[in-house]
C-alpha cells in the first residue's frame, strides 16, 4: 500500500478559473503498476470550486467518485451524461457517482471538499482523455 509520501502529486488548474486543485495519485503507473486500475483523489484549494474543467470522457474506462470532506449541509453539483445531453446529482459527504466511458464528469461544490477516484478499463494512460468544452455541452 503507498503513503502520502509515495503518491505522485499533481498540482492543476487556477484560481481564475475556480478549478485549483491538488491530485494524488496512488495506484498509477508512476507509483505502482496495475493492469487495469487507476485510483487516487483530488482535494480543492481554498476558493475553487470545479473539481475539473473542462469535463471529459474516457472511452476505455469507467470512472467512480466519494465525495469526503464535506461540511454537512454542503453539496457537491455532479455533471454527467452525454455531452449534448447532460443530467446533473446533487451528492453530499460520503456520497458517490458512477461514471461509463460514454459520459462527461465534472462537478462544482459549496465550501471545501475532496473525492477519491478510481478508474477501470481496458488502459491505464491517465491522460487518454476527451475534452468537452463547456460551450459545447447542453
Amino acid at each position: 500500500m503507498n503513503t502520502l509520501a509515495e503518491c505522485k502529486e499533481v498540482g492543476l488548474g487556477d484560481a481564475a478559473s475556480s478549478n485549483k486543485r491538488t491530485i494524488k495519485q496512488f495506484i498509477h503507473p508512476q507509483v505502482m503498476e496495475s493492469c487495469q486500475l487507476i485510483l487516487g483523489y483530488t482535494s480543492l484549494e481554498e476558493g475553487s470550486v470545479w473539481n475539473t474543467i473542462p469535463s471529459h470522457v474516457h472511452y476505455r474506462r469507467m470512472e467512480a467518485y466519494l465525495y469526503w470532506g464535506m461540511a454537512p449541509e454542503a453539496r457537491v453539483l455532479h455533471l454527467m451524461g452525454e455531452p449534448q445531453e447532460t443530467r446533473h446529482l446533487w451528492v453530499g459527504n460520503g456520497e458517490g457517482a458512477i461514471s461509463p466511458p460514454w459520459s462527461i464528469h465534472s462537478g462544482a461544490g459549496i465550501g471545501a471538499y475532496t473525492f477519491i477516484w478510481a478508474m477501470a478499463g481496458d488502459n491505464v494512460d491517465y491522460t487518454d482523455m476527451e475534452f468537452i468544452q463547456p460551450q459545447e455541452m447542453r
